[in-house]
């Protein structure tokens, strides 16, 4: 199967996207993954992305799209991929289209991950991460620390990232509706969206995508 996944931040898009593409046996291929294997070997993609990332700019959907095209043509990706993070824009989405079409293929599903506003920003400007290790993660309301502040793995001190901040949450909202949303709509165009709400537990997220995807038990 070809998936996208979409979804605002915070909607939990990484965590579903490693479920569903090991309980598909698909390679899941995100952005970011993208850019740091790109970076980290010196492809010309990932030189040419540093130098706009080091330069404090953005980098060129082209750049973006040539990394993800050279991923989709990996031989573990010759029957199926879960796209996350790409497409994030109607451009992004229009080059994939036109590359898949280029192979004789397509998409099979895009996934919409909905969540309410007020969810998004309650779950992000929870986190806490801790100090000596960022993989310790605890949240206020749903994760709680045994001791405010402090890393329950390693004692180090928890705090809240300047990305975690309730004004850029929404601000990172703000960029997902005037920016990605759009592919919903061109995707709707082509009866290719399921709506997933994401909601619950994360096994209950996924086996409702899986259902979705008529993969359920």
């Amino acid at each position: 199967m070809r998936i996208v996944l979409v979804g605002p931040p915070g909607a939990g898009k990484g965590t579903q996207a490693a479920y569903l593409a090991k309980n598909l046996a698909i390679p899941h291929i995100s952005t970011g993954d993208l850019f740091r294997a790109n970076i980290s070997q010196g492809t010309p993609l990932g030189v040419e992305a540093k130098s706009y990332m080091d330069a404090g700019n953005l980098v060129p959907d082209s750049v973006t799209i040539g990394m993800a095209e050279d991923r989709m043509e990996q031989a573990d990706a010759v029957e199926g991929f879960l796209l996350d993070g790409f497409p994030r824009n109607l451009g992004q989405a229009e080059a994939l289209d036109a590359f898949l079409q280029s192979k004789g293929l397509k998409l099979d599903a895009v996934l919409d991950l909905e969540v309410p506003e007020d969810e998004v920003v309650k779950r992000i400007a929870g986190r806490r991460i801790c100090r000596k290790d960022s993989s310790h993660v605890f949240h206020v309301e749903y994760n709680k620390p045994q001791t405010e502040g402090v890393c329950d793995a390693c004692g180090g001190e928890l705090y809240q990232r300047e990305d975690d901040r309730e004004d850029t949450v929404r601000k990172r909202l703000e960029v997902y509706h005037s920016e990605t949303e759009p592919i919903i709509d061109y995707y709707k165009a082509q009866d290719l969206v399921v709506t997933i709400p994401a909601l619950g537990k994360v096994a209950e997220v996924t086996q409702r995508a899986m259902n979705a995807l008529g993969h359920g038990e």
